[in-house]
């Protein structure tokens, strides 16, 4: 990846919806140039797919949490899986190290949603033995991620 690589990647994930025209000269580039270039990193697996972007609270959709779900047992994993790919409310799902097996991000209307998710979704089956819950508060930050073009990590000197 070169530095026009990264720049259109960064302005991508600002402006989802920019056109070839828009992009190009913001690039140096031919509208069919910028096309190009966006085609090869779609290629390249760098870029995922494109989406709108959904305010959760302006649908009704208020409360967001981060549940740690331990599995009872590792040949539950598939099941588990299976009811994470199948449930909407579950926006992120991470294999993690530390106290828990998963660690999901959950979107639901209110505090009884969630409960009702837990105890009639979640520990429904056998696959999983405890979840913990933390209620977000309010959300300080969320973006995409957006790649550096040095990739230095800023939390180390020089960077």
């Amino acid at each position: 990846m070169d530095h026009l690589d990264f720049q259109a990647l960064q302005l991508m994930v600002r402006q989802g919806r920019i056109t070839w025209a828009e992009l190009a000269p913001q690039l140096g580039l031919s509208p069919p140039a910028a096309a190009e270039r966006v085609r090869r990193l779609e290629e390249k697996g760098m870029i995922k797919g494109y989406g709108a972007v959904l305010d959760r609270e302006a649908l009704g959709y208020d409360l967001t949490a981060f549940v740690g779900a331990d599995l009872s047992h590792q040949r539950h994993r598939a099941e588990f899986l299976a009811l994470v790919g199948s449930r909407p409310e579950i926006l992120e799902c991470h294999h993690v190290a530390g106290d828990h097996d998963y660690i999901l991000k959950i979107c639901c209307r209110n505090a009884r949603a969630l409960d009702r998710f837990i105890n009639d979704v979640l520990k429904q089956g056998e696959a999983v033995a405890r979840t913990r819950s933390i209620i977000v508060l309010s959300t300080v930050k969320e973006e995409m991620f957006v790649p550096t073009e040095t990739g230095s990590d800023p939390g180390t000197a020089g960077g």
